[in-house]
């Protein structure tokens, strides 16, 4: 399905959504009863391998429908190999602006999820200079880039100049300094998606919504995520406010959820949905990512966004609210859908499959 079809004109840029970053081989154990204790084994019923980093959005990304293009350096090792092959030729991304480097190994992390949450650890060398060819980004509607320098890079404000809306998000100060000059560039932004403790140290208050009042007047749309909360926003071009709660599902797996928020409220609103709508897309998305292991194969596609939809009308198990909130998929989604499974986080890269 391709949520973009009745927008789309000649001459349109050739992508829909730029990104670039660090593509990781993601190492992920599940099934663990406890965090692990110092000087002790702990053995996992469950393990997955699959692309991460940069990854993770990318193909939540494409799997939504999205022409996706991502920028980054690969190893020419097993691991580059893998990561190269799984996001290409699997799942249809554009590499074209990626390259690989010869005789860098690729960065690795090793996630463990437990109690809802994880922890990982992870291992890299910094890529060979240059370690992405931003000078070979296609044009796009849209592109994904973070704040944590404090200001954008050169290619981020030539694709506003351009046209592009620019989506962003940044990560957890270590410092604790929270420096407010973090967020100058929002100007050049459409949207900004930090969680609720990233806002509200940024924003100096003491509430979600405080916190998203504070942002909506510094970008377009601001969309703060409150974890098991779900997500509230305000749209100040269009004067929507919404505040949506998360969908009640049992967790595997957090790995990479964020990201599939991101793109599923990236693909509402390049497919330009009411906020609301928007912002229960991305959490169904999020809820449908955390039931599997692994971060970017966990991602779900339209067919299962389908078969959520189909189970809740016709088995329940959702309050009424949420059938209400939800009845928009009811005139997005195709008459059928493909049954077509998606690829998964795999106990070990040396499986192959035809």
């Amino acid at each position: 399905m391709d949520p973009l079809e009745s927008l789309r004109r000649a001459g349109d840029p050739p992508q829909d959504v730029f990104l670039t970053g660090t593509v990781f081989l993601d190492i992920v154990f599940t099934g663990l009863d406890h965090a692990p204790v110092r000087g002790t084994e702990s053995w996992a019923r469950g393990m997955g391998s699959s692309p991460g980093g940069v990854a993770n959005m990318a193909t939540a990304l494409r799997r939504l429908g999205l022409r996706t293009s991502l920028a980054a350096a690969f190893g020419d090792d097993v691991y580059g190999d893998y990561c190269w092959e799984s996001l290409a030729d699997n799942e249809g991304i554009d590499l074209s602006p990626s390259h690989r480097a010869p005789g860098w190994h690729s960065p690795v992390t090793v996630s463990m999820a437990y109690e809802g949450e994880r922890t990982m650890v992870s291992h890299g060398h910094e890529a060979p200079t240059p370690c992405v060819s931003v000078a070979e980004r296609p044009r796009s509607r849209a592109c994904v880039t973070d704040l944590d320098s404090g200001r954008l890079e050169g290619w981020v404000r030539k694709a506003y100049d351009e046209g592009s809306k620019v989506f962003a998000d940044v990560g957890w100060d270590e410092t604790g300094a929270w420096d407010p000059d973090t967020l100058a560039d929002l100007a050049y932004c459409h949207a900004f998606l930090p969680n609720a403790a990233e806002a509200q140290h940024y924003t100096r208050t003491d509430s979600p919504e405080k916190a998203v009042r504070a942002l909506a007047e510094l970008v377009p749309i601001a969309v703060v995520t409150k974890g098991a909360g779900g997500a509230i926003a305000i749209d100040s071009v269009s004067g929507e406010i919404a505040d949506v709660p998360a969908l009640r599902v049992e967790a595997l797996d957090p790995t990479g959820a964020g990201d599939v928020f991101v793109a599923g409220f990236i693909t509402g609103t390049l497919a330009g949905w009411p906020l609301a709508d928007r912002l229960a897309f991305a959490n169904l998305t999020a809820a449908l990512s955390v039931q599997h292991f692994g971060g970017s194969l966990s991602a779900p596609g339209w067919t299962e966004v389908a078969a959520w939809w189909q189970y809740v009308i016709r088995c329940g198990g959702q309050s009424e609210d949420v059938l209400r909130r939800y009845a928009f998929l009811a005139d997005l989604l195709p008459p059928s859908t493909t049954d077509t499974a998606l690829r998964r986080a795999t106990p070990t890269i040396g499986f192959r499959s035809t």
